[in-house]
């Protein structure tokens, strides 16, 4: 099929290369020069483990990137994988949505055939219907019966997404009509998985609702890894018989940190601002995100309470991005642990195999090192912000540190005595 993709981020970078790896022909649409020839050269502009081999491959024979619209006229199927960054009341910014959807109608006008424009973008329900539908339809001043419309919401993890596009655990499709429904099925035909034909609104809300629960598992966990702190008990234990119970299970119980990235925090807060206007007080909601707000300052006052006051003291932080095997670090935990650290007059040495380049942007006058050795060297104390699976074999480089004083954020840590490390 002839794929245009509008918007050439995550989502819209790894839809389109995986897209072409199935043999479609794709076009990216992005208006950032620098992404566009980053892309059609084979680079990727971000880190995402196995696109850029993918990218390599594909780049100049099924997949190109440019900034126009033209490949819309001549498209089966577009997808529109732009943002929907927050408003200040936590609510989904939808002009990115609009401004496609009016650009998409435009190039769509006096074209024959049939096209489905399909939104990926986490969107809340009923923009699909009563957002781009209309607009599209306005603007090409056609038709349902000449322009389908569909809703294919994205399950991808950041660091694992081309894996999860290969080989997802689920296929959900909403469509208003068979045909348009029909259409974006085909395009997934290199792909075995469960597959959910659905409204266009609930499938939307499906995508919420994922993101919503998961994120509601780790605040539940830090709960309870509050509680089990001021009793003594190791909450790592109590998770790992909870999560034995097969209607539980043992993901997303971790305790630590709290949750952070381009997704959780925004569609949590998306969902809240949409069941206000519905006239629903979403209480369980709102407090799985104020626990979250709460993680970083329990993590500092436990540090302070280890390590005495940090005014003066050098303290490392290991990991930046907001997860492990990606360089993106959108609200990432590690961002207020800084600020508060910076604020008590620490020194802060930071490490982090993949998102320093983008934390300097946020801090550039911290300290940043090329390896965790190098942070921990000297330090008063230290805490591990993200998973990286390097961080798992850290042991002797605890050695290195001025005081013992580890606060440990992911439960990740296998140093054998576990002297100094705490939750």
């Amino acid at each position: 099929m002839r794929i245009s993709v509008v918007g050439g981020g995550y989502v819209g970078l790894v839809t389109g290369t995986c897209f072409a790896e199935f043999g479609h022909q794709v076009t990216i649409i992005e208006i950032d020069p620098e992404k566009i020839k980053a892309i059609n050269e084979g680079k990727p502009p971000i880190y995402e483990d196995g696109l850029e081999d993918l990218l390599k491959k594909n780049a100049g024979h099924r997949l190109r990137a440019e900034d126009g619209y033209e490949s819309v006229a001549g498209a089966d199927i577009v997808f529109i994988c732009v943002g929907t960054p927050p408003k200040p009341d936590g609510s989904a910014n939808l002009s990115y949505i609009e401004s496609a959807s009016c650009s998409i109608g435009e190039k769509l006008k006096d074209i024959p055939g049939y096209c489905v424009v399909v939104v990926k973008s986490t969107v809340p329900p009923g923009t699909t219907e009563h957002v781009v539908r209309p607009v599209v339809l306005k603007m090409a001043k056609k038709t349902e019966r000449e322009i389908g419309f569909a809703m294919n919401p994205e399950f991808l993890r950041e660091g694992r997404a081309v894996a999860d596009f290969m080989n997802p655990d689920r296929l959900v499709i909403g469509s208003s009509d068979p045909r348009s429904g029909k259409q974006v099925e085909e395009v997934y035909t290199s792909v075995r998985a469960p597959l959910i034909h659905t409204g266009i609104s609930a499938a939307e809300m499906i995508k919420y609702t994922s993101n919503a629960f998961l994120a509601t598992k780790i605040s539940f966990s830090n709960e309870i890894g509050n509680i089990c702190k001021n009793l003594g008990i190791d909450v790592y234990d109590v998770m790992k018989g909870v999560g034995l119970d097969p209607r539980i299970g043992p993901l997303f119980l971790n305790a630590g940190a709290g949750f952070g990235g381009s997704c959780f925090p925004k569609d949590v807060s998306a969902l809240v601002s949409l069941a206000e206007h519905a006239g629903e007080k979403p209480v369980l909601l709102q407090s799985v995100l104020a626990i979250n707000e709460q993680q970083p300052s329990r993590m500092i006052t436990i540090l302070e309470k280890r390590a005495g006051s940090l005014a003066g003291k050098r303290i490392a932080v290991l990991g930046l991005a907001f997860k492990d095997n990606t360089d993106d670090i959108r609200d990432s935990r590690a961002v207020p642990v800084i600020q508060m650290l910076l604020a008590k007059g620490a020194r802060v040495i930071a490490y982090d195999p993949m998102a320093a380049p983008n934390m300097k942007k946020i801090f550039p006058a911290i300290e940043y090192c090329p390896t965790a050795a190098d942070a921990l060297r000297g330090a008063d104390g230290c805490l591990v912000m993200t998973e990286w699976p390097e961080f798992t074999r850290l042991d002797k480089e605890f050695d290195l540190m001025a005081h013992t004083v580890i606060i440990e954020g992911r439960h990740i840590l296998s140093r054998k005595d576990r002297e100094g490390i705490c939750w």
